[in-house]
């Protein structure tokens, strides 16, 4: 909580983005609730397509599951609580503000792009900012699986990620490289130099069979 405090007793500054834990598959029900409320709150969710006995049938499912966010209103932080579902806030010894531009990133990533998915947590790696298209100026961890590139987006409080495929064209590294030192990160980095390679080649057979 942020609290400024005046003549007239406690003001709270109720811009700032808060997650709560939720119990497993409540987190649908308790966004409802809270926003019957008059709460402001946000429930990522993705497209999973799931096979059924004779059809296949697309739901739409938590990104990060058993949490969702809300924005401020931490004075009626009981009311909150009270809804049922609700397992408690997340944060050391109370609700702890998630950094605007984790938020910022997700929030574009779901209302803007499609393909987007869960992925396992990630908290180091090769760092980028995408340059162009609808999610410029979004940074994240590059990870590549097979032939394809995907942008790693992570809410560290939560412990949890999310990824959508990019061009890797269309990324640059940040200053730094990486986001954790090099000994605390886990598996192979991105070949840069292939990737960029990879990626001329690729625009050159394009040029050359369209023209």
């Amino acid at each position: 909580m942020i609290e400024n405090v005046s003549n007239s007793g406690p003001v709270f500054v109720n811009q700032g983005w808060y997650a709560l834990h939720t119990r497993y598959q409540h987190e649908k029900a308790v966004a409802q609730i809270l926003a019957h409320k008059q709460f402001d709150v946000f429930l990522p969710q993705y497209t999973a397509i799931h096979r059924w006995k004779d059809r296949n049938r697309r739901l739409s499912l938590p990104l990060f599951p058993c949490y969702l966010f809300i924005r401020g209103r931490l004075e009626r932080r009981l009311d909150i609580l009270a809804t049922p579902g609700i397992i408690g806030w997340v944060g050391v010894g109370g609700p702890s503000v998630i950094p605007a531009g984790e938020m910022e990133a997700v929030r574009r990533v779901v209302e803007r792009i499609d393909k987007v998915e869960p992925h396992p947590y990630l908290a180091c790696g090769d760092r980028v900012r995408v340059r162009t298209g609808p999610l410029a100026g979004i940074e994240g961890v590059l990870v590549r699986k097979k032939n394809l590139y995907r942008l790693v987006l992570s809410v560290d409080i939560l412990q949890r990620s999310a990824a959508v495929e990019v061009d890797v064209s269309c990324v640059a590294r940040v200053a730094g490289g990486t986001s954790a030192p090099r000994g605390f990160c886990s598996g192979p980095s991105v070949d840069w130099a292939g990737a960029q390679h990879a990626s001329a080649k690729a625009t050159s057979s394009v040029m050359r069979m369209a023209g």
